[in-house]
């Protein structure tokens, strides 16, 4: 433990300086011009319950010894402070369940050896519960013993505790003879001017904090919106202003930014210090930001015009790392530190409709490697990129007449779809593309701006693509339902692609310049494209389709005998307890180590932005889950629908300097009573899993017409009722 201690202070010590030296070697546009203060409200509020000892220590572990702690500070019956975000405990403790007899739980209610067997809970529905009941409410003095140098006091009802015969002033005065207070705020102006004779400026400064722009200050009968305006007479009593972000950079009413606002430039002309606050991983944030936390971060404090000084944030983790390792990059000259090959999905499918022209474009311009086409085949056996073979996945197609031509097909899933091999390609480049939201069922669409633009690529067309891309290292094109379209369609898929690579490969300017991978979870298919296009072992990809726990020995023989590159999905790398909350072993279930040995290269599936899709052990953080599946596990490849999420982590200026955020442990501090039972660990996949026969010889069948009835010509969009009434039919159907 001695040595652990030791080891990481003097990692500590090592990456403050390098943190100092990058600072220094910037030009900061904070009034002091020093790198702005990170404060972790309530601590690492994001994941334990606000205010709790754990949450404190979370967030002194994952950023620096120079992290600022946050407390709102109650007062209880007695005159203890303690931290607390709410003046009532019921909202955020299980005080009701220990005092079910009170109408009323206010900290005043209470003294603090009443509240010594009261504990902290998630005050935030949507987080995790799993830490109630486990940690005890703390006291001021505890929090401003527990190691970490900078403390914020902030006072949200004095007057409130003045009505109850305490005095916040005299408290908090009480307390400062014994502790420091880097800072101390409050949207209460009266008690700021009690307490301007009473601080040292250059110990702790006071900070007026700015509510709702439509919020009426009683001591000025003004609004807050209006105080903004007046920085000159905030500057009267306050060294600097805490403000919702949105006073920075607003948000109109569709999830949009506006421009920014001139708030912090004034302020600094003011000689005033600017905190912006509502900051955490897991709320709805601007679509600009393409569910991208540190992209939020750096636009307050690395967009050219201002920076503002300090984040408050209940995920400290993210605002340290966008400061100290992703701030004043020099995108073209900064060079990648990890070395991982960035796939695309679908293209830049977390910003577009998957494979269109705008979401290949996004791909390549946000930095991504390889660009990848899923081929599907029309009625008229032209192959085409799209991510799914049912139109209704990623078309409009449903809202328009082609709804009649809904099927069941067993041999693809068991839902009524409308296939593309229903429709000639004509007739679907009529259909317009419609985005994919992977998180509906969260509320987290994707930009709908975006919702239905750009036009689908032919594969002659997406082949053409590396020519107009320099950057691009090769193409990724995915093959599947070969034996169905075969067999029931009359259509040879491998036929269709081999005869497109024929073409575009036989330009000069194309043959020897891109690198051309084939892509399948069908050991056939992989088998024929090698028996009749010669190609090896590099450029063929094997996809596993199921999350596995482990892989045999005999499989991994199996695989190396037909593919050189293997995607597996991220749980199969970290494996999720149910619901995808938290990682359940420690170092991963070793998968990637024991491929890698054997000579295949991994890519992992798939990468997003939406917090959702991050276990918490990556702290709702897109760009830590990177990290821990680059330098943790190693993996060779990352697939993704944000490319420049991983683009902008290859230039990490911390890279290999920071402390690995350590998975599996979150779920053993849980509190056992709000655990299910056991899971079972994912299936191995063993090598009866790999095996598939040959492909079915093509079926001869007559060929499609070229020139469908002019009623079917092209899609013809239909009256809301019709669609409603579509869906219900289809659902009958299922049913």
């Amino acid at each position: 433990m001695i040595m652990a201690f030791l080891r990481r202070m003097v990692f500590l010590i090592l990456i403050q300086c390098f943190f100092l030296q990058t600072a220094s070697a910037s030009s900061w546009q904070t009034l002091s011009g020093k790198p702005p203060v990170v404060i972790a409200r309530g601590g690492f509020s994001g994941v334990f319950p606000d205010s709790s000892n754990s949450a404190y220590d979370l967030a002194k572990t994952t950023t620096s010894p120079d992290i600022t702690l946050w407390c709102d500070l109650q007062l209880t019956k007695d005159g203890v402070g303690i931290c607390f975000p709410n003046m009532n405990l019921d909202n955020g403790s299980n005080v009701q369940y220990i005092y079910p007899n009170n109408k009323e739980w206010f900290s005043s209610d209470f003294t603090w050896k009443q509240l010594s067997n009261v504990s902290c809970v998630q005050n935030i529905n949507s987080r995790p519960e799993i830490f109630d009941g486990s940690y005890p409410i703390w006291t001021i003095e505890e929090v401003a013993n527990s190691g970490a140098s900078g403390l914020w006091l902030n006072i949200q009802n004095s007057a409130f505790y003045t009505q109850h015969n305490l005095s916040m002033k005299n408290s908090v005065v009480s307390l400062s003879k014994s502790m420091k207070f880097n800072f101390i705020s409050s949207p209460e102006i009266s008690f700021l001017k009690s307490m301007k004779n009473s601080v040292k400026p250059r110990v702790t400064k006071l900070i007026f904090r700015f509510l709702n722009q439509d919020q009426i200050d009683p001591f000025t009968n003004q609004s807050h919106g209006s105080l903004a305006k007046n920085l000159s007479y905030i500057r009267t009593f306050s060294s600097g202003i805490l403000v919702p972000k949105s006073y920075i950079w607003p948000v109109d009413s569709a999830l949009y930014l506006q421009p920014h606002t001139s708030l912090v430039t004034d302020a600094h002309k003011e000689g005033l210090q600017v905190f912006a606050s509502e900051f955490a991983n897991d709320f709805l944030i601007a679509y600009n930001y393409s569910y991208d936390p540190t992209a939020e971060y750096l636009s307050f404090i690395d967009n050219g015009n201002f920076s503002v000084d300090g984040f408050l944030s209940d995920f400290p983790v993210t605002p340290y790392r966008a400061i100290s390792c992703f701030s004043h990059l020099d995108k073209k000259k900064a060079k990648d530190h990890a070395n991982i090959t960035i796939i695309s999905n679908n293209g830049a499918s977390g910003d577009f409709p998957d494979c269109t022209d705008l979401a290949y474009q996004r791909a390549a311009r946000d930095g991504a490697d390889i660009l990848d086409c899923d081929v599907q085949m029309s009625k008229d056996k032209i192959p085409f990129c799209l991510s799914s073979i049912d139109l209704m996945n990623s078309t409009n197609v449903l809202e328009t007449s082609f709804r009649n031509l809904s099927s069941v097909v067993s041999e693809i899933q068991q839902r009524s779809g409308m296939y593309t091999f229903s429709l000639t390609m004509s007739q679907i480049q009529t259909l317009k593309p419609a985005i994919s939201n992977p998180f509906r069922v969260n509320a987290l669409f994707r930009n709908p701006r975006n919702r239905n633009i750009g036009k689908f690529l032919t594969l002659s067309e997406f082949l053409l693509l590396p020519n107009r891309y320099s950057s691009l290292l090769g193409i990724l094109i995915k093959v599947e339902n070969a034996a169905y379209l075969a067999e029931h369609q009359g259509i040879s898929v491998v036929d269709a692609v081999l005869d497109e690579l024929k073409k575009a490969t036989a330009q000069e300017s194309y043959a020897n310049a891109t690198r051309i991978l084939i892509q399948s979870t069908d050991k056939s298919v992989l088998m024929k494209f090698k028996e009749k296009k010669k190609m090896n072992h590099d450029e063929l990809v094997y996809r596993v389709d199921e999350d596995i726990g482990d892989v045999t020995d005999s499989a991994i023989k199996d695989i190396k005998d037909f593919a050189g590159s293997i995607v597996i999905s991220k749980k199969s790398v970290y494996p999720s307890n149910s619901g995808n909350a938290f990682v359940r072993l420690r170092t991963g279930t070793g998968i990637v180590s024991r491929l890698k040995s054997n000579g295949l290269r991994v890519f992992v599936e798939t990468f997003h932005n939406e917090f959702m899709s991050q276990q918490y052990d990556f702290f709702s953080d897109p760009t830590v889950e990177i990290d821990s599946f680059v330098r943790a596990i190693e993996i060779d490849g990352i697939i993704t629908d944000f490319p420049a999420t991983t683009t902008r982590y290859r230039k990490n200026q911390c890279y290999s300097k920071m402390d690995l955020v350590p998975t599996g442990e979150l779920i053993t501090l849980s509190n056992s009573v709000h655990l299910g039972p056991a899971e079972a660990p994912y299936p191995s996949l063993v090598e009866s899993d790999v095996i598939e026969p040959p492909l079915p010889e093509v079926r001869s069948l007559p060929p499609a017409s070229t020139n469908p009835p002019k009623a079917e010509a092209e899609a013809i969009e239909v009256p809301f009722e019709v669609i409603i009434m579509s869906i219900l039919v289809s659902l009958f159907i299922l049913v």
